[in-house]
């Protein structure tokens, strides 16, 4: 934003060590573990195992995943170290400390991505895709690029002169832009002009013709400046791209979150500059020039003799070359629920219900609610929105159930980062079809992934619930893997419309019969089931956890885990991203293993496993699922549920098909030691994908027998198994 508040600052951050962490050397840096998590996006551009265009895609995601990074966690740390705010991380490293071993591992991780690029695009060409560059024009193909440029690239760009009359124009966020020092050939008197490249325009070309062949738009404006510029000669030009601010920071004292949020929305894309990319070839007077009018002493300042804007290339992934992509893959509609002839009020009230997406299709979710809105004896729908995406076949079966005449009500979260815009749409669509729709709170996001749907059946009502560890979002649903539950259980009814209550209402809950809920009350239920693993341990039975999530940043959890690891209880983490923990240290964590899973699809479930003194007869190991991490913002500034998996086979289902799939793959799995680095692991006896795995068995059954012989899984998960 234009003005930093230092008090919002310094609450965003503190929030981060509000508790007592242990000693500093006992953590990894926060940022420095999210950037070797997109470090390993970035080598699986470089995996042979996957097809081309897709390898494009991963160099394109870490692109993308490093502007949101500078957009949202560097403009943090920028922001407090401009308002002289010391505040440490958990690690010990104060905001400059941290924004300098930030710069020094993003120049190295982007001098890796244009050397991936080079190699992509040498690969591409083998493969006849071509990306031309400007000695690779063909004057066939030249006579083609001129007159595209004057019919549809002359009309939209509007060079600006920069002289006293013309001050330097604003840059929009992640603008692309070029610089000319131009001398008119009449008289040799010299101009300075600005074209920032209009996000209307694509970002390549492609020629017609059979041979794709791809020219960016840069390359083509810089071969017809003649034209742009007729009657001068081109003296010195340059590219650069900047990144800015776009955080947004909720006053609490907002009366109006609606009206806030659009006001907010328009300042996010004039926030500061924070990161300042320049072509490395640019003239110094140019150089000097962007440097001072885009704030280059306070932003982080990169030089790059490459492609500007990674993210990009995804433009040219969607050639349609089939043989160089991922084998298309159609998910599988839910076996129970087809056995049951499509009732899902049928299927749900007769036994509980995982869907394993993206193996099996989003689109039970919205074939519930669809059935919901055209049933006659449904009275109530609710859900919570946190993303729904842009063509949401959700908020359509919301709006037809309130048409219907069916009491529907949406908590749409306008703090989802970079969604907001998207969300007042929805919320504005909602309300005008008469769903009622709540905002939630001020200071906490409702992240919580849960749907109601109440019927009345007989005498009474019974509320059919779904509990996901994702986003409603029809897109994000096809690439991420999830669990979605449904139940008709009616404790988990009780809760959800406690829950909701909370939400709507302001209504503290009263006791929950089976869910945690954040911020109430799931880090310290959390830690006494780690307690409960030591008191096991100690009494000498197997002590065992085993969790997947995306993130591990909770210091007090990290703790708590490190006291468990101590008393011998064996730890196993999926932790896909950032992982604050240092695992296999000797007297502090030998007993926890950490690995990372990235392959073709975004592993998001969260699944938290105890192992419940499982040798013992009639015993069990605990299964939960969440829609948190465990991170302070999910314990401390978030709504969020995590739901006891009871009945037998859901249970047996997501422990012993999801968790051990996780566990046992050695194909797109690396293993993180206690220096901070992470290892591809190498299969050892029987390679195991647990994508192809799923692939080919998408829905989840019985006790996972396919499973058993497939590789190595910890001892005591054997043990807790056979339970």
């Amino acid at each position: 934003m234009d003005d930093y508040n230092p008090e919002h600052i310094t609450e965003d951050f503190s929030r981060e060590i509000e508790t007592e962490p242990g000693s500093e050397n006992t953590y990894f840096n926060r940022e420095l573990s999210w950037l070797q998590f997109n470090e390993r996006v970035l080598e699986e551009a470089c995996n042979p195992a996957h097809p081309l265009l897709e390898r494009l895609r991963f160099l394109s995601i870490s692109g993308n995943n490093l502007d949101e990074f500078f957009m949202v966690r560097v403009a943090g740390l920028k922001g407090q170290q401009l308002q002289g705010v010391e505040l440490r991380s958990f690690d010990g490293l104060t905001p400059t400390q941290q924004l300098s071993a930030i710069a020094t591992r993003v120049n190295s991780l982007m001098d890796t991505q244009q050397g991936v690029w080079e190699e992509l695009r040498a690969a591409l060409t083998d493969a006849d895709i071509h990306v031309l560059n400007q000695d690779g024009v063909e004057p066939e193909t030249d006579a083609w690029l001129e007159n595209h440029f004057r019919e549809h690239i002359f009309p939209v760009l509007t060079p600006q002169a920069l002289d006293p009359a013309h001050p330097f124009p604003f840059i929009p966020n992640k603008g692309l832009s070029l610089v000319f020092d131009l001398e008119r050939k009449s008289d040799g008197a010299p101009i300075r002009e600005l074209l920032m490249l209009p996000t209307t325009l694509p970002r390549f070309v492609r020629v017609p013709g059979e041979t794709a062949c791809y020219i960016a738009i840069e390359t083509i404006i810089r071969r017809f400046t003649g034209l742009l510029f007729p009657g001068y000669e081109v003296k010195g030009q340059g590219g650069f791209r900047i990144i800015r601010d776009s955080d947004i920071e909720v006053e609490e004292e907002a009366e109006d979150l609606v009206r806030y949020f659009r006001s907010a929305i328009k300042r996010r894309r004039r926030g500061r500059v924070i990161r300042l990319k320049l072509e490395a070839d640019i003239p110094d007077e140019l150089d000097e020039l962007i440097r001072r009018e885009m704030g280059g002493e306070d932003a982080i300042v990169a030089e790059s003799s490459g492609f500007l804007g990674i993210a990009d290339l995804e433009f040219l992934v969607e050639e349609d070359r089939p043989d160089l992509k991922f084998t298309p893959f159609s998910p599988r509609f839910p076996e129970r629920i087809r056995e049951h002839g499509g009732d899902c009020f049928a299927a749900i009230k007769a036994k509980d219900i995982v869907v394993h997406h993206p193996y099996e299709t989003f689109d039970v979710v919205v074939a519930l609610l669809k059935q919901a809105a055209d049933d006659p004896d449904v009275v109530a729908i609710k859900q919570t929105l946190y993303r729904a995406g842009k063509q949401s076949a959700v908020i359509r079966a919301l709006i037809d159930a309130a048409e219907a005449g069916k009491s529907v009500t949406a908590v749409v979260e306008l703090k989802a980062r970079f969604d907001e815009e998207q969300n007042l749409l929805w919320a504005n669509a909602l309300e005008r079809a008469g769903v009622q729709v709540v905002y939630g709170f001020i200071e906490w996001k409702t992240h919580a992934k849960v749907t109601t749907v109440v019927r009345k059946e007989g005498e009474g009502y019974t509320s059919y619930c779904h509990f996901g560890t994702g986003n409603y979002h029809p897109v994000t649903a096809k690439i991420y893997t999830d669990l979605s539950f449904f139940t008709a259980n009616p404790k988990a009814g009780r809760d959800a419309a406690q829950l909701f209550n909370y939400i709507t209402g302001y209504v503290q809950p009263e006791n929950f019969e089976l869910i945690s809920m954040a911020p109430r009350d799931m880090r310290n239920d959390l830690m006494k089931l780690i307690d409960d693993e030591i008191a096991h341990e100690k009494a000498g039975r197997d002590g065992a956890v085993w969790a997947k999530m995306n993130s591990l940043v909770d210091p007090l959890i990290i703790d708590k885990l490190y006291e468990a690891s101590q008393a011998g209880v064996q730890i196993d983490l999926v932790i896909r991203g950032i992982c604050c923990l240092k695992p296999g240290i000797d007297g502090l964590s030998e007993n926890i293993r950490v690995k990372s899973v990235i392959g073709r699809f975004l592993e998001h479930s969260r699944i938290f496993c105890f192992g419940n003194g499982a040798d013992l007869p009639n015993k069990k190991a605990k299964v939960f699922i969440s829609s948190a991490d465990w991170m302070p913002r999910n314990f401390d500034r978030r709504v969020e549920y995590m739901m006891p998996i009871e009945n037998e086979t859901v249970h047996a289902q997501i422990l012993d098909q999801v968790m051990v799939a996780n566990l046992i793959d050695n194909e797109q799995s690396w293993e993180l030691d206690g220096e901070g680095n992470y290892t591809r692991v190498e299969p050892q006896g029987r390679p195991f994908n647990l994508h192809r795995y799923f692939m080919t068995n998408p829905s989840l059954s019985g006790r996972g027998a396919a499973l058993q012989e497939q590789g190595s899984m910890p001892k005591k998960l054997r043990v807790a198994r056979r339970g």
